[in-house]
């Protein structure tokens, strides 16, 4: 069945791109792999640290990201436990291979000076928690095995937000998917599906244009350094 794997990476907005690369390099021993400007967003520099094999940390830094306010409660969440807007993000949770590293990772952020807390067992995985620059919840986790949904999926947890019954058991079936013979052509505009926040008369543009045109017009593919 075709479905996404994984997480490629994950960006983060920044004003401080060098506070983050330093934090995330000396405080949590991610190794930068890629700085280069963005392609078409004038000022912009986009940054990758690797946290696993197939799995980058990243940050975009534009000019007029140092002119928004952060807002607890709004914008970021603080901890693992208070709120945040709708479709941000709560809390990143990094991952580790055993509980000794767990430890070793409390140990090194402490040693850099920044407070930590844990390890807590939560039974689908043990965690230690702390913040990061600008406002970043973060979490290291470790786990023994792979989350058995048998004992994971509480009925009446799913209940209280509306899933139950086939919709539950959908969710953790999802329907299989097999590539066409001819592509899929982009479906005409629906306001009450998800859309990216473009200019209307430039969005109307792209969804106009086949995937070939804007593959042409948008890629960018060479190394910033030969």
């Amino acid at each position: 069945m075709i479905k996404a794997r994984g997480v490629h990476h994950i960006a983060f907005s920044t004003a401080d791109m060098k506070g983050q690369l330093e934090f995330f390099s000396d405080v949590l021993g991610l190794p930068l792999v890629a700085i280069f400007p963005m392609h078409g967003v004038p000022g912009g520099i986009h940054a990758f640290l690797e946290g696993a094999e197939e799995c980058l940390i990243s940050f975009v830094q534009l000019p007029v990201m140092a002119e928004i306010e952060i807002e607890f409660g709004k914008t970021h969440a603080g901890s693992g436990a208070l709120p945040s807007a709708p479709g941000t993000l709560q809390h990143l949770a990094l991952v580790v291979d055993s509980d000794d590293e767990l430890l070793a990772m409390r140990d090194r952020i402490r040693s850099r000076g920044v407070n930590v807390m844990g390890p807590i067992d939560h039974g689908m995985c043990r965690s230690i928690y702390f913040a990061g620059l600008e406002g970043l919840t973060l979490e290291i986790a470790t786990s023994d095995e792979a989350v058995d949904p048998k004992h994971w999926i509480d009925p009446e947890a799913a209940a209280e937000v509306g899933i139950t019954g086939e919709a539950l058991d959908r969710l953790a079936k999802p329907t299989g998917f097999e590539r066409p013979a001819e592509p899929v052509p982009q479906p005409p505009y629906d306001p009450a599906k998800p859309h990216m926040q473009y200019p209307k008369e430039v969005y109307e543009q792209m969804l106009a244009m086949t995937d070939e045109q804007i593959a042409e017009a948008s890629s960018f593919a060479e190394p910033p350094v030969p």
